[in-house]
């Protein structure tokens, strides 16, 4: 009686146990509609090629609340940072983010940014805004 091979979504569980690890994302989806898994696979493997586990999933799309949806299994991962494994910087920052690990210097970058990209807009609507009432009362006079 010969065992079934694991579907290649949960990982075929096969590796050299010596070699080193690594957790990040695989692309899956469609064009133009990322999806990924958040994967164990062997750090000098291609992205598509069989991974070891997948220990979660990443929405990278914002649906009809503005959300992004992560799912982790702590467990799964943090037994595999205890054996080793090494972090693909992405998936630092979603885990940094959900408070498993401290937050990424990358992420306080990104959320500057924004910050200051919304107060440059801002200031050009303001900008903008008093320029059309300043036409508007000199087209009353």
């Amino acid at each position: 009686m010969s065992i079934s091979p694991l579907s290649p979504a949960s990982g075929i569980g096969r590796f050299y146990k010596r070699s080193a690890k690594i957790i990040r994302f695989q692309r899956m989806g469609c064009t133009n509609r990322p999806f990924f898994h958040i994967v164990v696979m062997e750090r000098r493997k291609e992205q598509h090629q069989p991974i070891i586990e997948q220990v979660g999933t990443y929405d990278p799309s914002p649906n009809q609340y503005n959300e992004r949806l992560v799912a982790f299994n702590f467990e799964r991962i943090r037994h595999w940072l205890g054996n080793g494994a090494h972090l693909s910087t992405p998936v630092a920052e979603l885990l940094g983010i959900s408070g498993l690990l401290p937050i990424h210097p990358r992420t306080y970058m990104t959320a500057w940014r924004s910050r200051q990209k919304i107060a440059t807009k801002e200031a050009e609507d303001a900008k903008t805004n008093a320029n059309v009432k300043e036409d508007s009362v000199k087209q009353d006079t």
